[in-house]
């Protein structure tokens, strides 16, 4: 499975770890670098000094790789910059728009960047501004999306760009892995199966909830808006859609789903918090440990691969 994501990460298999605000924690990191993929921190809105314990902690757990996902419109993103900058981490993904304004900082630290992009106009952009990769991610992720599907998004990009391409959203084993690496991608980004891994720090009924969950269960908030969250279904989700219906605006919406999300993935408020997790919830049936998650989906694809060879030996 070696490729340019794998060589230029120093990898064992081309697998991200989503970087999951609140989940994305050195626990869950470290696990997924120890079993050979890409962990990563994930920023969320935390402050600097939050992030620089988490950063601290995995490098005591593991000696792998791993990077740390950064989410540009957080209040505290300078201080994220300089502190990734400071701490020399070897890679950052960043999320929730351009990370241009940063990006010759990145290099002369010799920080590798990958950003989320979610349309072909910014991959071309992010490559022409120094990407060292990108990962598109489908509307079939859960959290902040776009509209476009993984499966159409991802070989346009792969088309249009060449350096290499991470695909994410509606991936959770060895089936999506050899699905996308079919369509071009050198790696999967992964988050909603990493929840129900025993090193996910989510509460118990959050996990439940993933694992209760069909193919329907995950669906998009903020449509009207423009903002579009994919979440399970829930009092909190209704209750967004209905304050749509009545035209409430952006800022009553944000205000009202404030803290919401760590009451429903730490605090286990699952009726009346954010469970963001994507449309891959309704395939994903026990908890594993990351360990066993990865090796099952290189296992799988590995297995499925070598079928597909048979079956195209015309």
């Amino acid at each position: 499975m070696k490729n340019r994501i794998c060589e230029l990460l120093n990898i064992k298999y081309p697998i991200f770890q989503g970087g999951m605000a609140w989940l994305g924690t050195a626990e869950l990191a470290s696990a997924v670098s120890d079993a050979g993929g890409m962990g990563i921190i994930g920023c969320g809105s935390a402050d600097a000094e939050c992030i620089r314990k988490q950063i601290k902690r995995i490098r005591e757990l593991t000696d792998r790789p791993f990077g740390v996902n950064i989410m540009l419109l957080s209040p505290y993103i300078d201080e994220i910059v300089d502190l990734v900058c400071e701490e020399k981490v070897s890679m950052v993904t960043t999320g929730a728009g351009n990370p241009g304004k940063y990006m010759k900082r990145f290099k002369e630290n010799n920080i590798k960047v990958i950003p989320v992009v979610p349309t072909v106009a910014l991959a071309k952009r992010m490559e022409r501004n120094g990407a060292d990769a990108l990962i598109i991610e489908g509307t079939e992720a859960g959290g902040h999306i776009g509209e476009l599907t993984t499966i159409c998004l991802l070989p346009q990009v792969v088309d249009a760009v060449d350096i290499p391409v991470i695909a994410a959203g509606g991936i959770a084993d060895g089936r999506g892995l050899v699905a996308a690496m079919a369509l071009g991608a050198e790696a999967v980004q992964i988050g909603t199966r990493f929840i129900c891994s025993e090193e996910c720090i989510a509460h118990q009924k959050f996990k439940e909830a993933v694992l209760k969950a069909k193919d329907r269960d995950a669906i998009v908030t903020g449509r009207m808006t423009g903002h579009l969250v994919r979440v399970l279904s829930n009092n909190f989700a209704k209750k967004l859609e209905e304050m749509e219906r009545e035209g409430k605006t952006i800022e009553e919406m944000e205000e009202y789903g404030r803290g919401a999300l760590r009451a429903a993935v730490i605090d286990g408020e699952i009726k009346t918090g954010s469970m963001m997790a994507g449309q891959i919830s309704g395939m994903i049936r026990d908890i594993k440990s990351c360990e066993e998650i990865i090796l099952d989906i290189v296992k799988e694809a590995k297995d499925l691969s070598k079928n597909i060879e048979d079956m195209m030996s015309f």
